[in-house]
């Protein structure tokens, strides 16, 4: 599955202020993390906005803030806010002949089972794959720094 740039910096987004839930970013840092586009970012903020995911803060430290549920918030939640994530098979492959209908029923399952793995993966669940990932790329380079002992 092929996302699109919004998506993509609207998953950033979202990781990003989840994972940092009480405090404020702003739209800078992100775009600077993630060298995306702060142009590009606004537009992607202000959908999030309109979904009630995040929130702007306005004034001095200002920012966005995540508020939606990241127990409850799915991949698929925001993937659906800027594209569509069915299915987008020619049906004329399936018209033809028995190959082309078989073909068309294993692509339509495909497409079902990642739309089932986006809902089924929330922010938290992502968050914590992020964290594990994370401290087992810091436990590896402490290894790799400690000099070898000679025996």
């Amino acid at each position: 599955m092929k996302l699109q740039k919004a998506t993509i910096c609207g998953l950033y987004a979202v990781l990003e202020l989840a994972a940092h839930a009480e405090e404020q970013i702003s739209a800078g840092e992100i775009a600077e993390k993630y060298n995306i586009s702060l142009n590009h970012l606004a537009k992607v903020l202000r959908t999030l906005v309109r979904a009630r995911l995040i929130e702007s803060v306005r004034g001095p430290g200002g920012g966005y803030r995540f508020c939606g549920n990241p127990k409850r918030v799915t991949l698929l939640d925001i993937v659906e806010l800027f594209e569509d994530p069915s299915p987008d098979l020619d049906a004329s492959i399936a018209d033809d002949n028995e190959e082309g209908r078989a073909l068309h029923r294993v692509l339509t399952d495909i497409d079902d089972i990642a739309v089932t793995t986006l809902r089924s993966v929330s922010i938290t669940s992502l968050l914590k794959i992020i964290e594990n990932d994370r401290r087992r790329s810091e436990r590896a380079a402490g290894r790799a720094a400690r000099p070898a002992v000679a025996g």
